[in-house]
Order: C-alpha cells, then sequence, then structure tokens
C-alpha cells in the first residue's frame, strides 16, 4: 500500500471512494502548480464521492460547485503563470482550459434543466480530461518553465 500514496491509480471496485490519488507523474515541479493540481485531485474525488452517496442531490450540487469555482481559479492562475513566461502556447492552452469549463458549464445547466445525466459518468470523464491535461499538456510548459529557469540561472552565473 505504501506504494500507492505515490501512483494514481483509479476505483476498480465499487467501494473505493477514491477515483484517483496523486501521483508524482502529474508534478510539474512548479511548486504552486503541483499544489493546486493536488487539490483537484482532492475535489475529483468529493466529487465522486457525492455521486456515490446516492439521490443526496444537495451534496453533489455542493461538490460541483466547488469544483467548477476551483478550476475556474487555477486556469486563471495557471494562464497567468504563461504569460508570464511568454510560454509560446499560453493561446492553445487557454483554449483547452476554455473547452473544458464550458463543457462543465454545460453539463451543470443539463442538470439544472433535468436532462438525463449520470453524474458518475461525468466525474469519470471530468477526471479523464483534468489528469490526461495536466500529465500531457501541462508536463509541457513545466519543461518549458524549467528551460527558461534554468538558462536564468546559467546566465548569472556567467554574468556574476
Amino acid at each position: 500500500m505504501n506504494d500507492k500514496k505515490n501512483e494514481a491509480y483509479y476505483a476498480l471496485e465499487d467501494d473505493s471512494d477514491q477515483i484517483v490519488t496523486w501521483s508524482k507523474k502529474y508534478a510539474t515541479g512548479i511548486e504552486l502548480i503541483d499544489n493546486q493540481h493536488k487539490k483537484l485531485v482532492y475535489l475529483t474525488n468529493e466529487l465522486y464521492r457525492a455521486c456515490l452517496s446516492g439521490n443526496d442531490e444537495e451534496v453533489f450540487k455542493g461538490a460541483m460547485k466547488s469544483m467548477v469555482e476551483y478550476v475556474r481559479f487555477h486556469f486563471t492562475a495557471e494562464q497567468k503563470l504563461l504569460e508570464h513566461i511568454h510560454y509560446p502556447g499560453c493561446v492553445t492552452h487557454k483554449m483547452q482550459h476554455e473547452t473544458l469549463v464550458k463543457n462543465i458549464l454545460d453539463t451543470v445547466k443539463d442538470y439544472r434543466e433535468g436532462r438525463p445525466f449520470v453524474p458518475n459518468n461525468f466525474v469519470r470523464t471530468l477526471k479523464d480530461w483534468v489528469f490526461g491535461h495536466i500529465a500531457v499538456h501541462d508536463k509541457v510548459y513545466a519543461a518549458y518553465y524549467a528551460d527558461k529557469i534554468k538558462n536564468a540561472a546559467v546566465l548569472e552565473e556567467v554574468a556574476g
């Protein structure tokens, strides 16, 4: 069980109350972003637990609201970072974020309007998108950031 704390694993048993755990493979090496990603893991699991709670609509609504608010907060922070480091893929990255937020808000709207909706499927889709995005796209800007930091340190050494 000690390795499971460091590896992402997905709930395979119906009685598990976590759909994903934090893994070093998600780490960007940027403490602020990694801490926010850990919070996304926590909120994804909260949303999953809300789905497991059955018909408690208020619990699900509260978990969904928290997730939507935090996703927006995180994406705003990430965008500021990307703009600050002049990341060349900034516009594309922002569009990916906007697409996810739009999809989440559309799903929430459908849910409120009583359209057929399976919360558990939504959480799994959200988890796949968010953590796929972190593992692939966020790793690309993290490498760019690390390279920029390394080059700045080399320039300081040369100048100093």
